[in-house]
């Protein structure tokens, strides 16, 4: 009993130094430790990580397998190990050119399976993209821009007052962004009359509702504007089942949103989807309470993406936000390794001569290199919707000055504390 209590004692330590790998009431926990404390090697270095392996917080003998891969590349070898108290080594060997391996696990208990993985790094401050910088890009879009804003600035702008509340108000605004397209978004406004700087915050991928209006309401507490868009043009009012049945008719993967209109870089869905940002700083620097100075722009994912697309685009952009960009180095597959999300790699067809060259004027990788204000990037290693290759790549390419919060367990998520302290980071930097 005094072992198993003491066994105990130890696991609730270690989880509170990673409390966040810690599956929501699930029996199982692996815990992998890489030797070197960062998961970085430089290229030629070998990485080995201790896998550990808990049932109930009790140490299991398992077998476990493994494979390991290049970041989202097929397995490159395999094997077995044992373990003894709970405990093994595995060796992940190393990488000759920069990029990161996958270490997958799994063992099986009592008839059930459970899976993990770890990702570490190798010398991927010099990984570089495939994508290509095409010489008329500028031009491309100057001229975009230039079309969207032959439609004049208009939008409806609704109080929902079952957001508001004594410190801010919130509306549903309806904005029109060029002749054939609207977006939706949810502002939320300082009730104290004075002038404030403006957040814009473009959404992660898929067709859906923009489901917490309230959720980032701190920044409105802390005396920003804020903006949270769609990008399809559909009311959020609209019920979930309604934003699920257009998903499955108008999102599936062989002709999603993200894949229509490769063929043409002047027909391609997201070419409107990225004028429309720009509307949407346009929107807010009409406000009579915008500050006159302070424009961010700040997102996860498709979101985070954006946010950077945004800060290429538009010189009254300040500050930019940005947690695990999707659209990054989307053609980075045909180097054979890891591409950016939507992964296009899946599909048959996708990644032609003519597709790639139309996601050279969309792609991410292409907008960071014409940023000149402070960004603040995040990402962890074991993404596999938006991996670390891609992400390092378009910080890599960032020459404005730029700070990383790199938080290697990661997978496709940010904690409520790290979006907070982004808000912080905007914050301390308003001019």
């Amino acid at each position: 009993m005094k072992q198993i209590i003491l066994t105990l004692l130890v696991m609730l330590s270690a989880c509170q130094l990673a409390a966040e790998n810690y599956p929501y009431r699930n029996d199982y926990l692996w815990v992998t430790v890489p030797d070197h404390a960062d998961w970085l090697y430089k290229t030629g270095e070998q990485a080995k990580i201790e896998v550990q392996f808990y049932r109930y917080g009790v140490p299991q003998n398992a077998e476990v397998s493994y494979e390991i891969a290049p970041d989202m590349m097929a397995a490159t070898s395999k094997g077995t190990v044992r373990l003894k108290n709970g405990r093994a080594t595995i060796h992940m060997g190393t990488m000759k050119s920069p990029g990161f391996l996958d270490c997958k696990l799994k063992t099986t208990i009592d008839g059930k399976s459970s899976e993990h993985h770890v990702k570490v790094g190798f010398s991927p401050e010099k990984l570089k993209p495939y994508t290509q910088n095409p010489s008329d890009f500028d031009d491309f879009w100057t001229k975009a821009i230039e079309e969207a804003r032959k439609t004049p600035l208009s939008y409806t702008c609704e109080r929902m007052d079952k957001y508001c509340t004594h410190e801010f108000d919130c509306f549903l605004v309806k904005l029109q962004t060029d002749r054939s397209h609207s977006i939706y978004g949810f502002l939320t406004k300082p009730k104290d009359g004075g002038k404030h700087p403006v957040v814009m915050c473009p959404p992660g991928a898929g067709i859906k509702t923009i489901k917490e209006p309230m959720r980032n309401t701190f920044y409105a507490k802390n005396g920003f504007i804020r903006l949270e868009i769609d990008i399809h043009g559909l009311n959020p009012a609209l019920s979930e089942e309604t934003f699920k049945d257009i998903s499955n008719a108008f999102n599936y993967r062989e002709n999603g949103y993200l894949e229509n209109g490769l063929d043409n870089r002047d027909n391609y869905y997201m070419k409107h989807v990225y004028a429309a940002c720009v509307r949407a700083i346009d929107f807010l620097t009409s406000l009579p309470e915008w500050d006159g100075k302070n424009v961010a722009v700040q997102g996860g994912s498709q979101g985070g993406a954006l946010a950077l697309i945004t800060a290429g685009l538009d010189p009254r952009v300040t500050l930019c936000v940005a947690n695990h960009p999707a659209l990054s180095d989307m053609a980075g597959y045909l180097d054979n390794r890891a591409g950016g999300y939507p992964h296009l790699n899946k599909l048959n067809g996708m990644l032609t001569p003519e597709k790639v060259k139309t996601l050279q004027y969309y792609d991410v990788v292409n907008f960071a290199r014409r940023i000149k204000v402070p960004v603040y990037l995040t990402w962890g290693f074991n993404d596999n919707t938006c991996p670390p290759t891609t992400s390092y790549i378009v910080y890599n390419l960032i020459t404005a000055e730029k700070e990383a919060l790199i938080t290697p367990i990661n997978e496709h998520w940010t904690s409520d504390a790290t979006n907070y302290h982004q808000m912080e980071w905007i914050k301390q930097r308003l001019k």
